[in-house]
């Protein structure tokens, strides 16, 4: 049988997100897509790729508040314009993936999506299954989408995960960020995260400084308790190697979680 595996590959590692401004970290991105490459085989693994935004959406989002609905003519071109910045990065991404051979196909999430309040109520789970039958690489994207309460919230690469794992089943989900795994508020390395020690935990989490429309890594956690059985791995894809070695089964040092 062949494995699933879903891979979130963070903004912050693929673009410069903490400047205001879309910048692709070209140099990041090629050497993941190249560990992609590395461990993927279309006989035994099955894999959908979900990357984030980083520097090409939280800064125009933020800046426009399309996240919180539209109120204005000029939040709609906001809206569209977001829109295309994302395109032209998961056209990026997917070129990249395709240079080192891997059928990378691009699928614009928000095309199907429809969200109420801030929440993904439907999305076209059939279309993903049915590229990955036929041994594709589906990549999408967080986007903003049309919200039946708000007519605009963002829809995140996790609920985009959470939605689609609850649908596909996949074996293993893998989130590579800019850090080792959840860290607490010490910046201690959290080595497991699971319905036991959650509570316990959940108001001592590390949170970085920089804006993020999509929520922390504690809304990423929140997002995860949705998932039940389901093993999520969270590592830093900044560093050489991890993403290669998680794929191909070995132990990498993280955070496991599952509720």
């Amino acid at each position: 049988m062949n494995e699933l595996i879903f891979l979130k590959i963070g903004g912050s590692i693929i673009t410069q997100k903490e400047i205001q401004k879309p910048q692709l970290n070209f140099k990041n991105l090629k050497r993941i897509c190249n560990e992609i490459a590395e461990s993927y085989n279309d006989k035994s693994m099955k894999l959908v790729i979900i990357h984030g935004a980083g520097s090409y959406g939280h800064p125009i989002v933020k800046r426009t508040g399309i996240h919180e609905g539209i109120s204005s003519p000029d939040q709609l071109l906001s809206f569209a314009e977001t829109q295309v910045l994302q395109n032209i990065l998961n056209s990026e991404v997917c070129k990249i993936l395709q240079e080192f051979k891997l059928p990378a196909i691009p699928v614009q999430p928000s095309a199907s999506a429809i969200m109420e309040n801030k929440r993904l109520i439907s999305i076209n789970s059939e279309l993903i299954k049915n590229l990955i039958d036929i041994s594709l690489i589906p990549v999408l994207y967080g986007v903003p989408a049309f919200d039946k309460a708000q007519k605009c919230s963002i829809l995140s690469g996790d609920q985009i995960i959470v939605y689609l794992a609850n649908k596909l089943k996949p074996q293993k989900i893998i989130f590579a960020t800019n850090v080792d795994g959840i860290l607490d508020s010490d910046k201690n390395l959290i080595e497991k995260i699971s319905k036991e020690n959650y509570e316990i935990i959940k108001n001592s989490l590390y949170q970085a400084n920089y804006d993020d429309v999509t929520g922390s890594m504690a809304g990423k956690i929140s997002e995860l308790k949705n998932l039940k059985s389901i093993k999520s791995y969270i590592i830093n894809g900044n560093k050489e190697g991890i993403i290669s070695n998680i794929l191909k089964g070995k132990k990498v040092r993280g955070t496991v979680i599952e509720f």
